[in-house]
C-alpha cells in the first residue's frame, strides 16, 4: 500500500465516526474498527461511495489477543487515533461501583495501551516518516469533579500513558498527541453514562447553547495529524465557549 493508513478505534459512532470522515477527506485510508460491526460497515460503504478508502474491522480493544491479530494483519499503520472509551454513573466514590470503574479502566487505559503496542512497530516504520499516535483523553483527565472520580481517574491514567510515552520515544520518528476536548453532544456518550436514561442525559447539556460537537474535535484530531512530521501537538484542551472548567458551565434560563 502507498495510501498513508489511519488506524481509527471507537469508529462506530460520536467523535470516532466524524474523525474517520475527516481523515477520508484528507486522502488517508481509513481502518474502522470498533464493537459494533453493523455500524463500521455502514460507515465504511459511506465513505467507499464517496470515492474514500475505509476498511471496516469489528474489534473489541480490550481483547488483546484479537487486538494482536489485528496488528497481524495490517500491511501499513501511519496513525493510530485511540478513541475508544466512555464513561459509566456518576455515583460518589462512597457508593461507586467498582466494576464500573474498571471497564472504564480497561476501555480507556489498557484499550489504550493494547492498540498503542501492537502498532507501535508499524508506526515507527510507516514509510511516510510520519507515524503519529493521538490518544482522545478529555478535560476531565486534567480537573475532576464530584460524581467523576472513576472516568476522571480513567482519563488521567490515559494522559500519564501519553505523556510518558511521549518522553520514552523521544528521538523516535513517532509523534505523541493528547487530544483533551470538554463537553461534545454526541448521540451516546452522556447517554451510555446514564445507561439509557434520555432524561439524565439530556440534563447533561439543558441551557447550553452552543456544546462542542463531535466533527469540531475531529477536526482537531485532522489537524494535528496532517501537520509537518516535525510538528508535534503535545496537549491540545478544547472546549466549548460556555464552559470554563469541568464545574464552570453557563446556562441560558
Amino acid at each position: 500500500m502507498t495510501t498513508r493508513t489511519a488506524v481509527i478505534t471507537g469508529a462506530s459512532s460520536g467523535i470516532g465516526a466524524a474523525t474517520a470522515r475527516r481523515l477520508a477527506a484528507s486522502g488517508f485510508r481509513v481502518v474502522l474498527t470498533a464493537r459494533r460491526a453493523d455500524r463500521v460497515e455502514a460507515l465504511a460503504a459511506e465513505l467507499t461511495e464517496a470515492g474514500h478508502e475505509a476498511v471496516p474491522y469489528a474489534l473489541d480493544v480490550t481483547d488483546r489477543p484479537a487486538v494482536d491479530a489485528f496488528a497481524a494483519g495490517l500491511d501499513r499503520c501511519d496513525v493510530l487515533v485511540n478513541n475508544a472509551g466512555g464513561a459509566l454513573g456518576t455515583d460518589p466514590v462512597s457508593s461507586a461501583d467498582p466494576a464500573d470503574w474498571q471497564r472504564m479502566y480497561e476501555v480507556n487505559v489498557l484499550g489504550v495501551l493494547h492498540m498503542t503496542q501492537a502498532l507501535l512497530p508499524a508506526l515507527e516504520a510507516s514509510p511516510s516518516g510520519e507515524g503519529t499516535v493521538v490518544v482522545l483523553t478529555s478535560t476531565a483527565g486534567h480537573g475532576t469533579y464530584e460524581g467523576g472520580a472513576g472516568y476522571a481517574a480513567a482519563k488521567h491514567g490515559a494522559h500519564v500513558l501519553t505523556e510518558t510515552l511521549r518522553l520514552e520515544l523521544c528521538g523516535k520518528p513517532v509523534r505523541i498527541v493528547e487530544i483533551a476536548p470538554g463537553m461534545v453532544k454526541t448521540d451516546e456518550f452522556a447517554l451510555n453514562r446514564f445507561r439509557g436514561d434520555e432524561a439524565k442525559a439530556s440534563k447533561v447539556y439543558a441551557g447550553v447553547a452552543e456544546p462542542l460537537t463531535a466533527d469540531d474535535v475531529a477536526d482537531t484530531v485532522d489537524w494535528a495529524v496532517t501537520r509537518p512530521p516535525r510538528v508535534n501537538v503535545d496537549l491540545l484542551v478544547l472546549r466549548p465557549r460556555a464552559q470554563a472548567s469541568n464545574t464552570k458551565v453557563h446556562r441560558e434560563g
